[in-house]
């Protein structure tokens, strides 16, 4: 019960944060910030080179405990639509590598993960809690965005993905 309590806790705290911050935000409506960010192997990932897809972009970070259930929940939602012209880029911003390295160390994964130890990508995007994900559109714009995790969130990018999948033009 106690650690129940504790975890409830972290997440308003982190929904309180990110209302706090929420003026500088990217909201929905408005065009994703392009990042070009750094793979494990070095190889870069850029948001642009994704234009044409539906793109899920999802801040983490190692110390996150509801990062430990949307990690393997995200992979696992990747796994059902890649196919489908859906790409996810999962944003790691712990600033000691080893941190991340760590955390991934047991969680097997096909998605993209990127780093970000100097957070340019989460003030770019105006991220003030961990996890924060936005779904992009194929035109590139932001359309809708989650702040924390629960395990009714998969259910809700789900909908949202297959909304976003369903339109067919791009829009200029």
């Amino acid at each position: 019960m106690k650690m129940r309590l504790l975890w409830l806790a972290v997440v308003l705290a982190s929904v309180v944060t990110a209302r706090a911050s929420g003026g500088d935000a990217v909201k929905p409506g408005q065009a994703a910030p392009d990042l070009r960010l750094p793979k494990g192997d070095g190889t870069l990932v850029s948001l642009s080179e994704n234009r044409g897809k539906v793109v899920l972009v999802d801040f983490w970070a190692s110390w996150c405990g509801p990062c430990k259930a949307s990690f393997p929940a995200l992979e696992a939602l990747y796994q059902q639509v890649r196919d489908r012209g859906v790409e996810v880029i999962a944003i790691n911003v712990d600033e000691r590598r080893e941190d991340a390295n760590a955390f991934l160390a047991d969680k097997p994964h096909s998605m993209a993960v990127v780093f970000d130890p100097q957070g340019t990508a989460p003030t770019a995007y105006g991220v003030g809690a961990m996890p924060t994900s936005f779904l992009i559109g194929r035109d590139g714009r932001v359309r809708f965005v989650h702040v924390g995790y629960t395990a009714k969130s998969i259910d809700a990018y789900k909908r949202e993905i297959e909304q976003l999948l369903a339109e067919t033009t791009l829009e200029h």
